[in-house]
């Protein structure tokens, strides 16, 4: 064990929390322990180096401020923050290292780097990008955060502000598309895992890229990974592209 993180989970009820216990042991790493929703994350800090966080975006603010204060890195995975939570979680990476992914599934991240390099290519006045998400019926959140995450990784390759091209509230008289805007299209049903489909569409053709998860334990898999990897970094903030060396 010597040189392996205590690895704490956050969560540990839920669906990747259970999974994510199942692969720390697989793994032979020392597993921390874990709590719910509501638990004790002060007691569980004080016997881990890194807690995988997937409870529900209004801990975040807390959750930072408790392992900022332990000294203990953070891999966060939870989704919905508001924006005064993502500050939170910002400011709490001046003192640790965190791993914040709105999905940790190693195609996802590919996704999204091949996203920002089909926008730079196909400009927003020629072609329109469209993201279609779909979920299990329990998702709470829309769209998700995998969904927003690759229209900013659009937004940011077209030299956009994010908030300004948003699309996705349409409906009734809606008017027509507006130039250079990003659509989102959110569906729930069943327990889907997670489907992603972005596409640019232009008056002569379509490109469209899609991801689809089969298993949540892909989830677990990536979390973990971004555990391991967190242990013995510098303070700061970081995604799943750094984890798997893409940035």
């Amino acid at each position: 064990m010597d040189g392996l993180p205590r690895i704490g989970v956050a969560g540990l009820s839920g669906r990747v929390g259970r999974l994510l216990r199942e692969e720390i042991e697989t793994a032979a790493l020392p597993f921390a322990g874990g709590v719910g929703r509501d638990g004790d994350l002060a007691e569980l800090a004080s016997r881990s180096d890194v807690v995988i966080d997937f409870t529900h975006a209004d801990t975040a603010t807390r959750h930072a401020a408790i392992l900022a204060e332990a000294d203990v890195n953070w891999v966060l995975g939870t989704t919905g923050l508001s924006t005064e939570a993502q500050q939170a979680v910002e400011h709490a990476a001046v003192r640790i290292s965190i791993v914040q992914a709105s999905n940790f599934s190693p195609g996802v991240v590919l996704m999204t780097a091949l996203a920002r390099r089909m926008a730079a290519a196909l400009p927003a006045d020629a072609y329109d990008a469209e993201i279609l998400e779909t979920h299990h019926r329990q998702k709470v959140d829309a769209p998700s955060g995998t969904a927003l995450s690759l229209g900013r990784a659009v937004a940011e390759a077209r030299g956009q502000r994010f908030d300004a091209v948003r699309d996705s509230g349409r409906d009734g008289h809606a008017g027509g598309r507006r130039p250079g805007a990003i659509g989102f299209a959110a569906l729930r049903g069943g327990q889907i895992v997670g489907e992603h489909t972005l596409s640019f569409t232009s008056d002569a053709e379509q490109l469209s890229i899609e991801h689809r998860a089969f298993d949540r334990r892909v989830f677990a898999t990536g979390a973990l990974r971004a555990a391991l990897w967190s242990h013995g970094r510098q303070p700061g903030l970081f995604g799943m592209e750094h984890v798997l060396g893409l940035a």
